[in-house]
């Protein structure tokens, strides 16, 4: 049963990673994946005496187009939902390869611009307004348009209250908070009432999710100076030390203490195929992209709104990356 467990340890990484990485994540290095497979390489070299550093070298198959490889790749991509309601709040491909156990996550802003026939209105033209109407498999199918027909295999969605059960049972998260973080909402769902003291500190799951929502107090007073991305510069360095504690913790526990949670179709036949290649998966094993774009104005029924537009061409790019295509001569 130890394969089902880092299956399913995938699954929970992932989700973690659609929620703490938050909504808004508009801007984020592309070329983070490529450094970090520098950085595996030379640690190698380096370190070949480190029983950690040893790993069994893989041959990436390559492929000359990405319609190839979407049809040829073993590659499985997860389509993660953070739900508010009736709304994606937050919306992540994780792709994962299992014959490379690499897991590639692409954020995709929940304002990113798609426009459906017969919805016209100008929230209607959000991608997160999708699941209301279509559900699940009309998001998937959103997802795939914007990721260039990428296929989307599977789904996972989760709530708030799961990420507070999680953390919950592996003891909390330590962090270090920049500062006081003070900040009341009773017309968010669910209501926000955040109150965390600057300082390093444990934070049991009502807190974690807090600080993970958290963007400046009331009467924007006290924030990160520069605004989303000082956000997620917080998000992820609480994810590096969830996943540090996590990969070390008796996954059975977070299971049972969690899987109401979570909503998915991956079945336990698949669970354990995937697990059977995802056993020995390690925290670098995970590279982040944001869905490459813009934020842009636009005016629909009287409204001024801004919408994210995806770049098609650039989506190409980190896809031909992920998916190991061959380059021109």
């Amino acid at each position: 049963m130890r394969t089902f467990w880092k299956i399913f340890l995938v699954s929970f990484i992932s989700f973690f990673i659609a929620f703490f990485l938050g909504s808004y994540t508009y801007v984020r290095e592309s070329k983070h994946r490529m450094n970090s497979k520098i950085v595996k390489v030379e640690d190698e070299d380096k370190d070949k005496d480190d029983e950690k550093s040893h790993r069994p070298l893989k041959r990436v198959k390559r492929y000359t187009s990405l319609a190839e490889a979407f049809e040829k790749s073993d590659r499985v991509n997860i389509a993660i939902l953070g739900m508010e309601e009736s709304r994606s709040d937050t919306i992540m491909v994780a792709s994962f390869s299992p014959s490379t156990k690499e897991v590639d996550v692409i954020f995709i802003p929940r304002d990113t611009y798609i426009h459906r026939r017969g919805y016209d209105g100008a929230e209607q033209r959000k991608i997160n307004s999708i699941y209301a109407e279509h559900g699940v498999a009309g998001v998937k199918k959103a997802i795939s348009h914007v990721l260039g027909k990428a296929p989307i295999h599977h789904s996972v969605i989760v709530d708030y209250e799961g990420v507070i059960k999680i953390i919950d049972s592996i003891g909390g998260v330590e962090i270090m908070v920049p500062f006081d973080m003070r900040y009341s909402d009773p017309t968010s769902r669910p209501p926000l009432d955040i109150d965390i003291k600057k300082g390093k500190q444990t934070l049991d799951g009502k807190n974690s999710l807090d600080f993970l929502r958290y963007r400046r107090g009331n009467g924007n007073n006290i924030g990160y100076a520069d605004g989303d991305l000082g956000r997620i510069r917080a998000q992820q360095q609480f994810l590096a030390s969830f996943v540090g504690k996590i990969f070390s913790y008796r996954l059975p526990i977070v299971i049972k203490n969690s899987f109401n949670y979570v909503k998915t179709d991956i079945t336990l036949r698949e669970a354990l195929s995937y697990g059977k290649d995802a056993v020995g998966m390690k925290k670098d094993n995970f590279s982040f992209f944001t869905l490459p774009g813009e934020a842009e104005f636009r005016r629909y029924e009287g409204k001024l709104l801004s919408y994210y537009v995806h770049n098609p061409e650039e989506v190409q790019k980190i896809l031909s990356d992920i998916y190991a295509i061959k380059k021109p001569l």
